[in-house]
């Protein structure tokens, strides 16, 4: 039995599709039981990260288990999660991490992965970590704006990032728990290029045949769209600095992780735009 954690999220709910299309035996981890779409024969399974008995019924009989915290300045729960897997004994863990965890020049979010890292590390099971860059699924965000005509937000000016297919994301994560091969090792993936949100923009534009243009957040505007996202102030400082960050060209990052462990070319910025067309199709 595979837990999946976060089993409703972007990573998350390609991993439960990706293990079940391989016939494997999936429970998904959800708040809202009621509220998961998942395929035909995933036990789904209610739990909360602020409640540990629900974890620990959850890793109940588990083998390996996929773990997706909450990203922020709270680590309790990624250490609460690992100290669950534990108790059962779980033999395989995978933690979704993100890229340049432990540099200090990213600022706060740098450290919001260490403790669930240093958590798998010590677990005594088989462990590895995945580092993924940023998602090309994040510009799904940009959909509504898109479909209207107007701009798109960009926080990060024209900082590169390797901007990962969280396809690719899932299918590594897949691989890692279900083979041993892969443990004890931190992955860095990366889409095949760097590219920034206006490349992004122009790549969709030529993808969809219409104008997609960009408009720099100025602090205030970058503060208010983090607001409107819902974050709360650490988590919004957090994120104004790591964008900061790739502002400067800290991470123009490439690797070839994502081949090592797939045996093929990571999907580009474009594969990932042209298969979700859709999504932005005009209001």
């Amino acid at each position: 039995m595979i837990l999946v954690t976060g089993a409703t999220g972007t990573i998350g709910s390609e991993v439960v599709r990706q293990l079940t299309a391989r016939g494997e035996k999936v429970r998904a981890l959800t708040r809202d039981p009621a509220k998961a779409r998942v395929p035909s024969g995933v036990e789904v399974i209610r739990g909360d990260y602020l409640d540990p008995g629900s974890l620990e019924a959850a890793m109940s009989g588990v083998t390996a288990a996929f773990l997706v915290g909450v990203p922020g300045p709270d680590t309790r729960h990624d250490q609460d999660l690992v100290a669950s897997a534990r108790a059962a004994g779980v033999r395989r863990l995978v933690k979704l991490s993100a890229i340049a965890t432990g540099d200090p020049a990213v600022g706060p979010s740098g450290t919001w992965h260490l403790a669930g890292e240093q958590a798998v590390q010590e677990s005594g099971a088989q462990w590895t970590v995945l580092r993924p860059s940023s998602f090309a699924s994040n510009t799904l965000s940009w959909a509504e704006a898109v479909g209207a005509g107007e701009p798109v937000p960009n926080l990060s000016g024209d900082g590169p990032q390797g901007v990962v297919d969280p396809r690719d994301v899932s299918e590594v994560a897949v691989r890692a728990l279900l083979d041993g091969r892969y443990a004890g090792r931190t992955y860095t993936l990366t889409g095949p290029e760097t590219i920034s949100v206006p490349g992004q923009a122009a790549v969709l534009a030529a993808v969809l045949g219409r104008p997609v243009t960009t408009h720099d957040l100025s602090p205030e505007e970058a503060r208010e769209h983090l607001r409107a996202w819902g974050l709360g102030e650490a988590n919004a400082e957090g994120v104004l600095a790591g964008s900061a960050f790739v502002r400067k060209g800290g991470n123009a990052v490439v690797t070839e992780d994502v081949p090592e462990v797939l045996g093929r070319p990571a999907r580009t910025y474009r594969e990932w735009a042209e298969d979700h067309r859709e999504a932005f199709a005009p209001a």
